[in-house]
């Protein structure tokens, strides 16, 4: 007896054999193409991202959230005015607003427009005020983080002297600021 007419006998007698078999090889080519497929998905998420980020990276594409988020600056990083006095103005405004945002009172100011600076168009304003010490890291971030760009030239802090009662312990701050200034028309 030769091996095929055993074979043929036996599939003869099994006829589910060849069925289940077939089902088998279809059920792995079907694993075989959703494990692909899903491997070439997942490579083009990535070059998307990829190619998401470079266009962001060289600028072809806005940030996310946009230029108008809660985490960038909004406006004109120079201090505008027709005039140095309005521009002088603007800035005490600008540093007063943070004082007071961040609980403080601003005591005296001091706005100089003819300081060594003034040549190469910069406004410096000294500052006098008084806050409380967790504040302090509030008002500095709030002066340099937003817009205008402005910079802290000077920072004087002196502690409290005694603590006889909530107004004494706060600080006395003298601060220099100054921002470039920009000739509006």
């Amino acid at each position: 007896m030769s091996a095929s007419r055993i074979t043929k006998g036996y599939l003869a007698r099994h006829p589910w054999i060849p069925a289940l078999g077939y089902v088998a090889a279809v059920a792995a080519l079907v694993a075989v193409t959703w494990v692909a497929l899903g491997d070439i998905y997942e490579r083009h998420l990535a070059l998307a991202a990829a190619t998401d980020l470079l266009d962001r990276v060289e600028g072809r594409r806005p940030p996310l959230g946009g230029a108008t988020s809660a985490g960038g600056p909004v406006g004109s990083p120079f201090l505008e005015g027709q005039t140095v006095t309005v521009a002088g103005a603007a800035l005490l405004q600008r540093v007063a607003a943070a004082v007071t945002k961040a609980g403080g009172n601003v005591l005296s100011s001091q706005v100089d427009l003819q300081g060594g600076g003034a040549k190469d168009g910069f406004v410096s304003l000294i500052v006098s005020c008084e806050l409380d010490q967790p504040a302090l890291q509030q008002l500095l971030y709030d002066v340099e983080a937003g817009m205008p760009f402005l910079f802290i030239d000077q920072l004087v802090v002196q502690a409290p002297q005694g603590t006889a009662g909530p107004e004494a312990a706060r600080m006395r701050v003298l601060l220099g600021v100054s921002g470039k200034w920009q000739e509006t028309k």
